[in-house]
Protein backbone atom coordinates (compact mmCIF):
# COMPACT_ATOMS: atom_id res chain seq x y z
CA UNK A 1 0.00 0.00 0.00
CA UNK A 2 1.35 3.62 -0.67
CA UNK A 3 3.04 5.49 1.97
CA UNK A 4 0.46 7.42 4.33
CA UNK A 5 -2.38 6.60 2.36
CA UNK A 6 -4.19 5.86 5.55
CA UNK A 7 -2.98 8.28 7.70
CA UNK A 8 -5.39 11.42 6.77
CA UNK A 9 -8.71 10.80 6.37
CA UNK A 10 -9.75 10.95 3.28
CA UNK A 11 -12.76 9.29 0.20
CA UNK A 12 -10.86 5.86 0.92
CA UNK A 13 -11.63 5.54 4.87
CA UNK A 14 -15.65 7.00 3.77
CA UNK A 15 -15.91 4.19 1.63
CA UNK A 16 -14.05 1.53 3.90
CA UNK A 17 -16.77 3.45 6.14
CA UNK A 18 -19.54 2.18 4.64
CA UNK A 19 -18.25 -1.25 4.54
CA UNK A 20 -18.94 -1.66 8.19
CA UNK A 21 -21.73 0.30 8.04
CA UNK A 22 -23.13 -2.33 5.90
CA UNK A 23 -22.37 -5.77 8.03
CA UNK A 24 -22.21 -6.60 11.73
CA UNK A 25 -19.01 -7.50 12.01
CA UNK A 26 -15.96 -7.96 10.04
CA UNK A 27 -13.03 -10.55 10.32
CA UNK A 28 -9.29 -8.68 9.15
CA UNK A 29 -9.11 -11.70 6.29
CA UNK A 30 -12.64 -10.03 5.15
CA UNK A 31 -11.69 -6.39 5.31
CA UNK A 32 -8.30 -7.46 2.81
CA UNK A 33 -10.43 -7.46 -0.34
CA UNK A 34 -12.66 -4.65 0.64
CA UNK A 35 -9.75 -2.83 1.47
CA UNK A 36 -7.67 -3.28 -1.87
CA UNK A 37 -10.45 -2.70 -3.59
CA UNK A 38 -10.95 0.75 -2.53
CA UNK A 39 -7.27 1.67 -2.73
CA UNK A 40 -7.34 0.65 -6.21
CA UNK A 41 -10.00 2.38 -7.50
CA UNK A 42 -8.42 5.67 -6.13
CA UNK A 43 -4.70 4.71 -7.66
CA UNK A 44 -4.36 5.08 -10.72
CA UNK A 45 -1.29 3.28 -11.01
CA UNK A 46 -1.27 0.31 -13.39
CA UNK A 47 -0.91 -2.60 -11.47
CA UNK A 48 -4.48 -3.27 -8.64
CA UNK A 49 -3.63 -3.66 -5.18
CA UNK A 50 -4.68 -7.17 -4.19
CA UNK A 51 -5.82 -8.38 -0.97
CA UNK A 52 -2.52 -9.74 0.27
CA UNK A 53 -0.51 -6.08 -0.41
CA UNK A 54 -2.83 -5.48 2.76
CA UNK A 55 -1.41 -6.14 5.92
CA UNK A 56 -2.83 -5.99 9.59
CA UNK A 57 -0.20 -2.46 9.93
CA UNK A 58 -2.23 -1.18 6.50
CA UNK A 59 -5.64 -2.47 8.40
CA UNK A 60 -4.88 -1.37 11.57
CA UNK A 61 -4.09 2.89 10.59
CA UNK A 62 -6.92 2.92 8.28
CA UNK A 63 -9.21 2.07 11.57
CA UNK A 64 -7.22 4.34 14.06
CA UNK A 65 -7.86 7.30 11.46
CA UNK A 66 -11.75 6.26 11.59
CA UNK A 67 -11.92 6.46 15.01
CA UNK A 68 -10.59 9.22 15.34
CA UNK A 69 -12.94 10.84 13.07
CA UNK A 70 -16.04 9.08 14.67
CA UNK A 71 -15.08 10.15 18.22
CA UNK A 72 -17.15 12.94 19.00
CA UNK A 73 -20.11 10.82 17.40
CA UNK A 74 -20.04 8.20 20.31
CA UNK A 75 -18.73 5.65 17.31
CA UNK A 76 -15.83 3.73 17.65
CA UNK A 77 -14.66 0.35 15.20
CA UNK A 78 -13.62 -1.94 18.34
CA UNK A 79 -12.58 -5.53 18.01
CA UNK A 80 -12.92 -8.83 20.42
CA UNK A 81 -11.89 -12.20 19.48
CA UNK A 82 -15.35 -14.67 19.08
CA UNK A 83 -15.79 -17.01 21.89
CA UNK A 84 -16.13 -20.08 19.48
CA UNK A 85 -12.51 -22.59 19.40
CA UNK A 86 -10.72 -20.35 16.58
CA UNK A 87 -10.90 -17.04 18.66
CA UNK A 88 -10.96 -15.65 15.36
CA UNK A 89 -10.78 -11.49 16.07
CA UNK A 90 -14.04 -9.71 15.03
CA UNK A 91 -14.06 -5.89 14.65
CA UNK A 92 -17.52 -3.64 14.30
CA UNK A 93 -18.62 -0.10 14.19
CA UNK A 94 -20.64 0.46 17.80
CA UNK A 95 -22.07 2.66 20.05
CA UNK A 96 -20.30 4.06 22.88
CA UNK A 97 -22.76 6.02 24.98
CA UNK A 98 -23.71 3.76 27.85
CA UNK A 99 -27.33 3.45 27.21
CA UNK A 100 -26.70 0.02 24.89
CA UNK A 101 -29.49 -0.07 23.40
CA UNK A 102 -29.73 3.01 21.34
CA UNK A 103 -29.02 1.46 18.34
CA UNK A 104 -31.03 -0.51 18.77
CA UNK A 105 -34.47 1.53 18.81
CA UNK A 106 -33.68 3.19 15.92
CA UNK A 107 -35.01 0.12 13.90
CA UNK A 108 -37.07 -1.44 16.31
CA UNK A 109 -40.70 -0.78 18.69
CA UNK A 110 -40.41 -0.14 22.16
CA UNK A 111 -42.42 -3.32 22.55
CA UNK A 112 -39.70 -5.01 20.40
CA UNK A 113 -37.16 -3.62 22.31
CA UNK A 114 -38.49 -4.30 25.52
CA UNK A 115 -39.09 -7.95 24.64
CA UNK A 116 -35.41 -7.53 23.72
CA UNK A 117 -34.62 -6.42 27.73
CA UNK A 118 -36.83 -9.66 28.99
CA UNK A 119 -34.15 -11.84 27.17
CA UNK A 120 -31.36 -10.13 28.40
CA UNK A 121 -33.05 -10.40 32.00
CA UNK A 122 -33.58 -13.84 31.48
CA UNK A 123 -30.09 -14.55 30.06
CA UNK A 124 -28.12 -12.78 32.69
CA UNK A 125 -30.29 -13.56 35.58
CA UNK A 126 -32.51 -16.47 35.54
CA UNK A 127 -30.56 -18.43 33.59
CA UNK A 128 -26.98 -17.28 35.11
CA UNK A 129 -26.77 -19.00 38.45
CA UNK A 130 -24.21 -20.24 40.52
CA UNK A 131 -25.68 -24.14 39.32
CA UNK A 132 -25.63 -23.18 35.91
CA UNK A 133 -24.07 -19.90 33.96
CA UNK A 134 -26.07 -20.72 30.34
CA UNK A 135 -26.33 -17.08 29.89
CA UNK A 136 -28.45 -18.68 26.95
CA UNK A 137 -32.08 -19.27 25.89
CA UNK A 138 -33.24 -22.01 23.92
CA UNK A 139 -35.92 -20.71 21.53
CA UNK A 140 -39.41 -22.04 23.34
CA UNK A 141 -37.58 -20.44 25.88
CA UNK A 142 -36.87 -17.17 24.25
CA UNK A 143 -40.71 -17.30 22.65
CA UNK A 144 -42.25 -17.59 26.22
CA UNK A 145 -41.18 -14.25 27.22
CA UNK A 146 -42.96 -12.26 24.21
CA UNK A 147 -45.76 -11.55 27.12
CA UNK A 148 -45.42 -8.74 28.88
CA UNK A 149 -45.45 -9.27 32.90
CA UNK A 150 -48.14 -8.84 34.87
CA UNK A 151 -48.52 -7.18 38.20
CA UNK A 152 -50.37 -8.27 41.62
CA UNK A 153 -53.82 -7.46 39.90
CA UNK A 154 -53.19 -9.29 36.87
CA UNK A 155 -52.68 -6.91 34.31
CA UNK A 156 -50.38 -5.94 31.80
CA UNK A 157 -47.51 -3.52 33.51
CA UNK A 158 -46.76 -0.75 31.91
CA UNK A 159 -43.95 1.56 30.44
CA UNK A 160 -40.39 -0.21 30.20
CA UNK A 161 -41.62 -3.95 30.39
CA UNK A 162 -43.51 -2.80 26.95
CA UNK A 163 -46.48 -4.84 25.56
CA UNK A 164 -47.17 -8.43 24.93
CA UNK A 165 -45.64 -9.37 21.38
CA UNK A 166 -47.88 -12.02 19.49
CA UNK A 167 -45.64 -15.37 18.62
CA UNK A 168 -45.29 -14.28 15.61
CA UNK A 169 -43.99 -10.78 15.93
CA UNK A 170 -41.37 -12.68 18.96
CA UNK A 171 -40.23 -15.05 16.50
CA UNK A 172 -39.61 -12.87 13.78
CA UNK A 173 -37.71 -10.34 15.85
CA UNK A 174 -35.75 -13.37 17.38
CA UNK A 175 -34.97 -13.76 13.42
CA UNK A 176 -33.70 -10.40 13.01
CA UNK A 177 -31.55 -10.54 16.15
CA UNK A 178 -29.64 -13.00 14.46
CA UNK A 179 -29.58 -11.80 11.36
CA UNK A 180 -28.75 -8.23 12.43
CA UNK A 181 -25.27 -9.69 14.19
CA UNK A 182 -26.94 -8.96 17.52
CA UNK A 183 -27.28 -12.63 18.49
CA UNK A 184 -26.39 -16.19 17.43
CA UNK A 185 -28.49 -19.60 17.16
CA UNK A 186 -26.27 -22.56 18.26
CA UNK A 187 -26.69 -25.99 16.63
CA UNK A 188 -28.50 -26.99 19.78
CA UNK A 189 -30.55 -24.22 19.15
CA UNK A 190 -29.59 -21.91 21.66
CA UNK A 191 -29.87 -18.28 21.43
CA UNK A 192 -26.81 -16.07 23.00
CA UNK A 193 -25.19 -12.49 22.74
CA UNK A 194 -23.00 -12.26 19.31
CA UNK A 195 -19.34 -11.15 19.89
CA UNK A 196 -20.14 -7.60 18.20
CA UNK A 197 -23.45 -7.09 21.07
CA UNK A 198 -20.51 -8.45 23.61
CA UNK A 199 -18.77 -5.62 22.19
CA UNK A 200 -21.32 -2.76 22.08
CA UNK A 201 -23.72 -3.71 25.26
CA UNK A 202 -20.31 -4.05 27.17
CA UNK A 203 -20.82 -1.44 29.93
CA UNK A 204 -24.51 -1.51 30.15
CA UNK A 205 -24.58 -4.87 31.30
CA UNK A 206 -21.83 -4.88 33.55
CA UNK A 207 -23.59 -1.80 34.74
CA UNK A 208 -27.37 -3.06 34.48
CA UNK A 209 -26.85 -6.99 35.85
CA UNK A 210 -23.61 -6.53 38.37
CA UNK A 211 -24.28 -5.73 41.61
CA UNK A 212 -22.30 -3.65 43.87
CA UNK A 213 -20.82 -5.78 46.73
CA UNK A 214 -18.97 -4.65 50.07
CA UNK A 215 -15.52 -6.78 50.19
CA UNK A 216 -15.69 -7.00 54.34
CA UNK A 217 -19.56 -8.22 54.64
CA UNK A 218 -20.17 -10.21 51.80
CA UNK A 219 -17.94 -13.95 51.49
CA UNK A 220 -16.92 -15.05 48.19
CA UNK A 221 -20.32 -17.03 46.85
CA UNK A 222 -22.35 -13.95 47.41
CA UNK A 223 -19.23 -11.81 45.66
CA UNK A 224 -19.78 -13.97 42.83
CA UNK A 225 -23.35 -14.52 42.59
CA UNK A 226 -23.88 -10.77 42.21
CA UNK A 227 -21.12 -10.64 39.34
CA UNK A 228 -23.14 -11.92 36.96
CA UNK A 229 -21.04 -10.25 34.09
CA UNK A 230 -17.49 -12.13 34.22
CA UNK A 231 -14.52 -12.22 32.67
CA UNK A 232 -12.07 -13.87 31.15
CA UNK A 233 -8.84 -13.66 32.98
CA UNK A 234 -6.37 -14.45 30.45
CA UNK A 235 -8.25 -12.07 27.92
CA UNK A 236 -10.28 -9.81 29.78
CA UNK A 237 -13.07 -10.12 27.53
CA UNK A 238 -16.78 -11.12 28.83
CA UNK A 239 -17.11 -14.93 29.02
CA UNK A 240 -20.70 -16.80 28.00
CA UNK A 241 -18.82 -19.30 26.49
CA UNK A 242 -16.14 -20.91 28.05
CA UNK A 243 -14.84 -22.35 31.20
CA UNK A 244 -15.38 -21.55 34.77
CA UNK A 245 -13.15 -22.43 38.31
CA UNK A 246 -15.40 -25.69 39.63
CA UNK A 247 -15.40 -23.13 43.04
CA UNK A 248 -18.47 -21.36 43.14
CA UNK A 249 -17.26 -19.11 45.71
CA UNK A 250 -14.29 -17.94 42.96
CA UNK A 251 -14.99 -15.76 39.88
CA UNK A 252 -12.17 -17.28 37.72
CA UNK A 253 -13.28 -17.54 34.17
CA UNK A 254 -11.81 -18.77 30.94
CA UNK A 255 -12.76 -19.30 27.32
CA UNK A 256 -11.96 -22.46 25.98
CA UNK A 257 -8.80 -21.57 23.79
CA UNK A 258 -7.96 -19.09 26.82
CA UNK A 259 -7.62 -22.44 28.77
CA UNK A 260 -5.33 -24.20 26.65
CA UNK A 261 -2.93 -21.14 26.62
CA UNK A 262 -2.95 -20.84 30.41
CA UNK A 263 -2.21 -24.17 31.25
CA UNK A 264 -0.09 -24.32 28.23
CA UNK A 265 2.67 -22.59 30.91
CA UNK A 266 0.90 -24.11 34.05
CA UNK A 267 0.96 -27.46 33.98
CA UNK A 268 -0.03 -27.95 37.38
CA UNK A 269 -3.61 -27.36 36.05
CA UNK A 270 -5.00 -25.45 39.32
CA UNK A 271 -7.50 -22.45 38.98
CA UNK A 272 -4.80 -19.05 39.02
CA UNK A 273 -7.14 -17.18 41.79
CA UNK A 274 -8.27 -19.27 44.43
CA UNK A 275 -5.59 -22.49 43.43
CA UNK A 276 -8.58 -24.93 43.22
CA UNK A 277 -7.34 -27.82 41.19
CA UNK A 278 -8.94 -27.24 37.31
CA UNK A 279 -11.22 -30.18 36.32
CA UNK A 280 -12.19 -28.95 33.02
CA UNK A 281 -15.77 -29.96 33.33
CA UNK A 282 -17.45 -26.98 34.99
CA UNK A 283 -18.88 -24.63 31.57
CA UNK A 284 -19.88 -21.60 30.82
CA UNK A 285 -22.66 -21.53 27.86
CA UNK A 286 -25.31 -23.79 26.49
CA UNK A 287 -22.82 -26.90 28.27
CA UNK A 288 -23.54 -25.64 31.22
CA UNK A 289 -27.63 -26.80 30.52
CA UNK A 290 -28.79 -30.55 32.07
CA UNK A 291 -31.41 -32.00 30.84
CA UNK A 292 -34.18 -33.15 33.88
CA UNK A 293 -34.64 -36.23 35.10
CA UNK A 294 -37.66 -36.75 33.83
CA UNK A 295 -36.55 -35.96 30.06
CA UNK A 296 -33.36 -38.77 30.34
CA UNK A 297 -34.38 -42.37 29.06
CA UNK A 298 -38.14 -41.41 27.63
CA UNK A 299 -39.49 -44.12 25.57
CA UNK A 300 -42.22 -44.21 22.49
CA UNK A 301 -41.80 -43.82 19.45
CA UNK A 302 -41.43 -39.98 18.73
CA UNK A 303 -38.84 -38.85 15.89
CA UNK A 304 -35.31 -38.19 17.67
CA UNK A 305 -35.61 -34.43 16.43
CA UNK A 306 -38.43 -34.09 18.57
CA UNK A 307 -37.24 -35.79 21.23
CA UNK A 308 -34.17 -33.21 21.38
CA UNK A 309 -36.86 -30.70 20.95
CA UNK A 310 -38.82 -31.42 24.23
CA UNK A 311 -35.56 -32.06 25.77
CA UNK A 312 -34.26 -28.73 25.39
CA UNK A 313 -37.72 -26.63 26.42
CA UNK A 314 -37.14 -28.21 29.61
CA UNK A 315 -33.55 -27.64 30.48
CA UNK A 316 -32.52 -27.48 33.86
CA UNK A 317 -31.27 -23.87 33.78
CA UNK A 318 -30.81 -22.48 38.04
CA UNK A 319 -31.24 -23.49 41.06
CA UNK A 320 -34.54 -25.35 42.37
CA UNK A 321 -36.55 -22.32 43.01
CA UNK A 322 -36.27 -21.29 39.39
CA UNK A 323 -39.34 -23.39 37.68
CA UNK A 324 -41.02 -20.57 36.04
CA UNK A 325 -40.26 -21.45 32.57
CA UNK A 326 -42.46 -24.80 32.99
CA UNK A 327 -45.38 -22.32 33.79
CA UNK A 328 -45.07 -20.46 31.06
CA UNK A 329 -45.02 -23.09 28.25
CA UNK A 330 -48.12 -23.22 26.31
Amino acid sequence: MADNDGDDYNSTHRAFLQAFLARSVMTFEEAQPILAAILTAKDDGERPILPNDITEADFNTYVATINTALSPLDLEIRSARSQSAERTRLWALVNTTSDGLTQLATTHTADEIAFVKRLLDAMFEAHNTPRAEVVALTSIQALNLHKAPRNAEGSETQGSAGATLTMAAAQKLLNDMVEEGWMEKSRRGFLSLSPRALMELRGWLVETYNEPVDAEEDGPEEVAARTRVKMCEACREIVTVGQRCPSRACLCRLHDVCVQHFFRTHPDRRCPLCKTEWSGDHFVGERAAKPTNRNRGSAGTVASSSRRSTMASQLALSDDDDDDDDDDEE
